[in-house]
């Protein structure tokens, strides 16, 4: 199971969208204070559909909360980051990884950066572009991890295999 980490998302939309990605796959959310946003908003109501039930969701006020209650996150951790010296395709994800992932108009904390500076990568975009959405990089880290692992738990084909 994989452990997906916003620190201080700003966007209800993509908390919402991120849910439902965690909610698909299995992974646990974690949010660090503070939030942009209530948790319990309409919109990240709406964006995570009916799939809140299947979320496993935790609340920290501070990212030295998350790793007092989880040390092991400090273990085996990678931070998503624009600013990171290499690409995600290196990295090799564990069952139980934690992915970070920094506020839409800020990113992560430098300080956390460099104290991680092995395991901050990136997703490879062109020159001219600032970012992708943030909860499509979410869903792009979190569907390599998986595949990295196999796809534990997940269902690998569609109906239309049942007739072949």
């Amino acid at each position: 199971m994989l452990n997906i980490v916003l620190v201080e998302p700003e966007i209800p939309q993509n908390c919402g969208n991120i849910a439902r990605t965690c909610a698909a796959t299995g992974s646990r959310l974690h949010l660090v204070r503070p939030l942009g946003f209530d948790i319990s908003d309409r919109a990240v109501k709406r964006a995570g559909l009916d799939y809140w039930h299947l979320v496993d969701v935790s609340v920290y006020d501070s990212l030295d909360e998350l790793f007092v209650r989880h040390p092991e996150a400090s273990e085996d951790c990678w931070l998503a980051t624009t600013k990171a010296p290499a690409d995600y395709t290196g990295a090799a994800f564990r069952d139980g990884c934690w992915l970070f992932f920094g506020k839409e108009t800020a990113g992560l904390p430098e300080a956390f950066r460099m104290a991680h500076y092995e395991r901050c990568i990136r997703l490879p975009i062109r020159a001219e572009a600032r970012s992708l959405n943030l909860s499509n990089s979410v869903a792009v880290l979190v569907f390599e991890a998986l595949r990295q692992l196999d796809f534990p738990g997940l269902q690998r084909a569609g109906e239309m295999a049942q007739g072949l």
